[in-house]
């Protein structure tokens, strides 16, 4: 069929495979955003779950929820190691000129910006010449002596609290949306669990909407012990049967076409339900079949071609950025699970591999902090990517 109209093309649906089976997050978001600009007290939201499975695109209409209703909001990625202050402050001059524009106080506005913007010159170090000083673009004066100690969680308390009472001027409130959040730094960490604590207390109206890999729980429960009270957790998992076969029949009624049942059959059994293969099979099987209905040949001739894209685009490209030593204790993962996604203990894995279990921790370290493998347990480990395990055996 017309490769031009296929609705499985990354940006081409009016709703994407990743939001198809969401409604319950959704509508559970939208509640929230009710029940704190009322002044009704709230948790912050953080979303869990493996690659794949569509947090980013979820988060995405998230922050478009917000702004619907009138809010400010800004999204961030965090980045391993990369300072919160830089990004948190372009996240949040967004969310404020949202707010601008229905602000009826400008002062009062370039008042909080200004803030704002003491907040950021901080990121730079104590001493840096003016050339190495990071300017965030925020053309207003420096209010000094709110949010700028250098301390991020007295900092972090202030900045929200301004931001917040912006907000609650029209009858608003602001969204904070995390990206890839187990990556932020213990310290940045920290001082967010602080904030969204001591804004809880006082029912201010801003949320932290934070999404990451399955031990994002444990992390904030590190950082901070009362960080379960904090959130509401919500994990993201695969698609059942009647969602992933919704995600691919109603893009494709848009375009007058359908998959016959044998196909659907066939493309739940490859995709497994995980969202964004979902997508890469659909989109193959798409462009694969002369006409419609797409039936169980046009997917079966379809799959080698959505298999190569995914062993490039999604497998290889994380696979690529394993030393060998990361690698060897990968294809022990991939040997001892059989290629399913599942956890497995590490002592097995130094058994598998004739090695003592010290000698394999940086490794096992290294692969955690680039986000290839999690802690699924205490003793255990699990890929991070679904299908990674049956991708590995594959090559070999």
């Amino acid at each position: 069929m017309d490769p031009v109209r296929n609705p499985f093309a990354p940006g081409a649906g009016q709703r994407p495979p990743e939001l198809a089976g969401r409604d319950r997050e959704l509508d559970a978001f939208e509640i929230v955003l009710e029940r704190v600009a009322r002044g009704r007290p709230e948790r912050s939201l953080v979303l869990t779950g493996l690659r794949g499975v569509g947090k980013t695109v979820l988060l995405g209409e998230l922050r478009s929820m917000s702004v619907r209703a009138g809010w400010g909001a800004g999204k961030i990625e965090a980045r391993p190691d990369a300072d919160l202050r830089r990004p948190l402050s372009a996240a949040l001059h967004r969310a404020i000129r949202d707010l601008a524009v229905r602000h009826p106080d400008a002062d009062r506005v370039d008042e909080v910006l200004g803030v704002l913007k003491a907040f950021a010159l901080r990121s730079a170090p104590d001493g840096a010449k003016l050339r190495d000083r990071w300017q965030p673009g925020i053309d207003v004066a420096v209010r000094s002596g709110r949010a700028d100690s250098g301390d991020i969680e007295i900092d972090l308390v202030e900045l929200f609290t301004e931001v917040a009472s912006l907000a609650a001027d029209v009858e608003a409130g602001v969204a904070i949306l995390i990206d890839e959040m187990q990556d932020l730094r213990a310290d940045d960490i920290s001082a967010l669990c602080a904030a969204c604590h001591e804004l809880s207390q006082s029912r201010a109206p801003l949320v932290v909407v934070g999404a990451g890999l399955p031990h994002l729980p444990a992390v904030l429960s590190a950082s901070k012990s009362y960080s379960e009270r904090l959130f509401r957790y919500v994990r993201i998992g695969q698609l059942d049967r009647a969602d992933a076969d919704f995600a691919l029949l109603a893009p494709a009624e848009r375009e007058e076409a359908s998959f016959d049942s044998d196909a659907l059959d066939l493309l739940y059994e490859a995709s497994g339900g995980y969202p964004y293969f979902v997508q890469a099979y659909g989109k193959a099987a798409w462009d694969a079949a002369p006409r419609s209905p797409i039936g169980p040949a046009d997917v079966k001739m379809a799959a080698p071609e959505a298999e190569a894209e995914l062993a490039v685009g999604f497998f290889g490209s994380r696979f690529e950025r394993a030393t060998p030593a990361e690698r060897e204790y990968l294809r022990a993962m991939a040997e001892l699970t059989e290629g399913r996604d599942e956890p497995v203990n590490t002592s097995g894995i130094a058994e598998h591999l004739q090695r003592r279990a010290s000698s394999l921790s940086p490794a096992r370290d290294s692969l955690m902090k680039k986000g290839l493998v999690f802690s699924a347990q205490r003793g255990q480990i699990a890929f991070t990517v679904p299908h990674f395990g049956r991708y590995l055996l594959a090559q070999g």
